[in-house]
């Protein structure tokens, strides 16, 4: 059985009232290579910046088989878990 880098369950990311980001399912295993496409103001950078921790989310994320929940960036980022936005 392959080992499960990422596991995304139900991810919600909301900006006061308005939902960014509506139940995002996603399983990445190693040695995937996994791209996120969509329009603009589709949710990718709010998906990504909940999965390294720096906005906050409902759901399920599991990395390297642990909970991300209650874990700051720092603390995701010093496990290799971080974001590198384009500029």
């Amino acid at each position: 059985m392959p080992d499960i880098v990422l596991r995304i369950v139900g991810l919600k990311v909301a900006y006061g009232g308005i939902q960014a980001v509506k139940g995002v399912d996603l399983e990445i295993q190693a040695g995937e290579l996994v791209t996120l496409i969509g329009a603009n103001g589709a949710g990718k950078t709010s998906t990504l910046k909940a999965i390294t921790g720096t906005q906050a989310w409902a759901g399920e994320i599991h990395y390297m088989g642990q909970s991300t929940r209650g874990m700051a960036s720092y603390q995701l980022l010093a496990r290799g878990l971080a974001m590198v936005p384009e500029g």
